[in-house]
């Protein structure tokens, strides 16, 4: 299934760590990550780090947490793809200042930053002001702002979904429009 434009503001997921930083508070992408973990594993040769146990990364009002985390770096070491797994693995940021938090979760939830993909599998769930997304997989284009939901083919889920849920909440009518 796809939407397009549905859900223009559904994901500001695309700051995770990235060049999508436009997507986010415009103050989050001058702050500095801060990286909480229980052990870290960094392989500078390979462009890979790996942080286990109760992670937590935090930028400006960006919010990442998971069991692991997976960062791995193109060779000038910019960030190539972002992965959080976890049970379950949770994102949160605010997307501008006059807007509610954005709030995501997923067995697995990873960044794409060179084509700024999001993708969120298994019990993936998206919550903005009210609105609910749910699916077996979320996929989300920054870029093009379209959302694909559906099944994740290939990869094991531990609940099966038959079909995606939305929910979305009324648009709050002007006191003039009002009876």
């Amino acid at each position: 299934m796809r939407f397009v434009n549905t859900l223009p503001l559904i994901f500001s997921l695309g700051a995770a760590l990235g060049s999508a930083a436009a997507w986010a508070l415009p103050s989050d992408r001058d702050q500095p990550i801060r990286i909480q973990a229980d052990t870290a594993e960094l392989d500078d040769k390979q462009g890979v780090a790996v942080y286990r146990g109760d992670v937590v990364i935090t930028q400006g009002t960006l919010k990442i947490t998971g069991d692991t985390v997976t960062i791995t770096q193109t060779a000038s070491g910019d960030v190539d793809v972002f992965t959080s797994v976890g049970n379950l693995a949770y994102y949160e940021q605010k997307p501008a200042v006059d807007k509610e938090i954005v709030k995501a979760y997923g067995k697995t939830i990873q960044y794409f930053a060179s084509n700024e993909r999001i993708v969120l599998i298994d019990q993936a769930k998206v919550i903005q002001e009210g609105n609910t997304f749910e699916g077996e997989k979320i996929v989300y284009d920054t870029r093009r702002q379209i959302v694909n939901a559906g099944r994740a083919t290939g990869n094991n889920v531990s609940m099966p979904r038959p079909r995606i849920d939305m929910v979305i909440q009324p648009k709050n009518k002007p006191a003039d429009q009002q009876q």
